[in-house]
């Protein structure tokens, strides 16, 4: 059983999807491992390291042959992937539901036709004994860090009340929209630099969550027809009633905040617009926004992908691959999560994972040629 990993191709792409550590947990379960050469540079994981762990490490063309498992961050080009065998397996973030030139329903075509297995680990599904080999989880929880600290970098004043001689500095007021992991994450760490946090989301269920950490839920209340709740924990969409309230709401309390950052994606349709131009004419100038849906058509009107623009005096931050810019953590997890999901279903005796039907049906896109997930045969 051959694993190969793969230097990444995409734009900005700092990650890698084995680390040394990895690479010996595979390698004690009975596997081969080859690692293209430069794979983990970017992420300060030197091919040294690979092989002092046991992994080959070479060509791409040399990673490629005879693997029988190939490991990505975000999945390769299908033309990237000459040389693979029939029937091998692609685990990686897939973005099968994408419209731009890293992912997208063409490229799953192309893993069809090229007889690829192709894993996308952006579907695992959200039980208990999945929560380890979670990639959206792990990266998310990353990326809510990172928000707040691009937020505080941005911002021309500081986060936490200051008292001193000459006056007191009030603190910043941070607004969370959309409490996942990377909302979560994001008031934590707001909270800790000290900053004045509030937050929102369609889902009532977490508005204890937040109460948790200290910061304040900001909730409509008493309109019936919410459906904030999706499968799996998910948020879905709202109904018009609760968009037209939260609205509202918003925008009265936007207009006091000094930061605000928004988290809110829908799987498979693009994200829900929450701030209007209209709103962030109502911020101070000097105010921060940070949008971490901005890939998937963004949360805030007039924010650009890969961009930091100003509005209103307004700054709008809209960094693309944020997790990537915490490249080694964000590939350590990453890694963890690929092993972990590989060992789980781990057979010795066919030395290689066999998947069972509810993880294996939830993550395969194609198999024998064909797309097979229900997902996209849906859409």
């Amino acid at each position: 059983m051959k694993i190969a990993v793969l230097k990444e191709t995409a734009s900005g792409e700092r990650r890698v999807s084995a680390t040394p550590e990895t690479v010996k947990k595979f390698i004690a379960l009975g596997a081969d491992v080859a690692v293209e050469s430069g794979a983990g540079d970017a992420a300060s994981f030197a091919d040294t390291g690979y092989t002092d762990a046991g992994a080959h490490v070479g060509s791409r063309a040399a990673t490629l042959k005879d693997a029988d498992i190939v490991l990505g961050v975000q999945g390769p080009d299908p033309a990237d992937l000459r040389g693979v065998k029939p029937g091998a397996w692609l685990a990686a973030g897939l973005n099968p539901f994408g419209t731009g030139q890293d992912g997208g329903r063409a490229r799953v075509d192309g893993y069809a036709a090229a007889g690829i297995e192709a894993l996308a680990m952006e579907f695992m599904p959200r039980i208990t004994r999945a929560q380890s080999m979670d990639i959206l989880s792990s990266q998310s929880n990353l990326a809510g860090y990172k928000a707040v600290l691009d937020a505080a970098s941005e911002y021309g004043r500081v986060f936490p009340m200051m008292m001193t001689a000459a006056g007191t500095v009030s603190a910043a007021k941070v607004f969370v929209m959309g409490v996942g992991v990377a909302g979560l994450q994001a008031i934590a760490t707001a909270r800790r630099l000290g900053a004045q946090v509030s937050a929102t989301d369609v889902r009532s269920a977490t508005k204890e969550q937040i109460q948790s950490l200290g910061a304040k839920p900001v909730f409509v209340e008493a309109v019936k027809g919410i459906e904030g709740e999706g499968s799996g924990g998910y948020a879905t969409e709202m109904s018009d009633e609760y968009k037209a309230a939260q609205a509202e709401l918003v925008s009265s309390h936007i207009a006091k905040q000094d930061i605000v950052i928004t988290t809110a994606l829908i799987p498979g349709r693009p994200a829900p617009r929450l701030i209007s131009d209209a709103q962030i004419a109502t911020m101070r100038a000097g105010s921060v926004i940070i949008d971490l849906a901005v890939e998937s058509g963004g949360n805030v009107e007039g924010a650009v992908a890969g961009e930091v623009v100003e509005k209103h005096g307004v700054k709008i931050v809209g960094h693309r691959n944020i997790t990537s810019r915490l490249a080694s953590d964000a590939s350590a997890l990453f890694a963890r999560n690929l092993y972990n999901f590989l060992s789980a279903f781990w057979d010795k005796d066919a030395g290689k994972p066999v998947l069972d039907e509810e993880i294996g049906d939830a993550i395969r896109l194609t198999q024998g040629g064909k797309v097979v997930n229900a997902r996209l045969l849906e859409g």
